[in-house]
């Protein structure tokens, strides 16, 4: 910018006629005030592309204007949702995340021993009680406890979860039982 004065300067001299602008054009005051809001915004960033000598106020006009009718283009792609009602009827998630922790899930699983898969399906995924599969299995019923706590501890190592952790959001109820413990907390 070489010569007279910098046009940033003559910004606020054109602020009132730029609101009335506004105002005349959205019919809303706050949104014409967001409106010259941008309008400075946009005008002080590319400053170096007006040319001085020319009409300023003309010049910050026509970046309102352009503004408004961006914006209102823009609205017109839009639905309004304003509890999210509407994106959450259209949104699922990839089906995939739950096949990569399912996948996860079964590799850490086959690496207990068997004793441990056993009392984690009868006591977790099929709800049996405790007694039940003491009965089952012909053992007593603190070494199923005990069993199952070390299964799930074990389990817990392998899939790296950290205390409270759900290894599966969204999970049937059956895989949620077999992790369900204090350590981790399926939903």
């Amino acid at each position: 910018m070489s010569g007279g004065a910098d046009p940033r300067d003559e910004l606020p001299d054109h602020l009132p006629a730029l609101r009335a602008f506004a105002i005349s054009l959205c019919g809303d005051v706050t949104m014409a005030d967001d409106l010259v809001q941008d309008t400075i915004v946009k005008a002080w960033t590319n400053i170096d592309k007006f040319a001085v000598g020319t009409n300023l106020r003309a010049w910050l006009f026509t970046i309102l204007r352009n503004t408004f009718f961006s914006i209102r283009r823009k609205r017109k792609r839009e639905v309004a949702d304003p509890d999210g009602v509407h994106a959450g009827s259209i949104s699922e998630k990839p089906a995939h995340d739950g096949r990569l922790a399912f996948a996860d899930f079964r590799r850490a699983f086959m690496q207990l021993s068997p004793e441990h898969r056993e009392v984690l399906i009868l006591a977790g995924a099929s709800g049996f009680a405790y007694e039940e599969v003491a009965e089952m299995t012909g053992v007593a019923i603190g070494t199923v406890k005990s069993r199952v706590n070390r299964a799930r501890a074990r389990l817990c190592d392998l899939m790296g979860l950290a205390e409270g952790e759900n290894p599966m959001p969204g999970v049937d109820a059956a895989t949620n039982g077999v992790m369900s413990s204090s350590r981790i907390q399926a939903a």
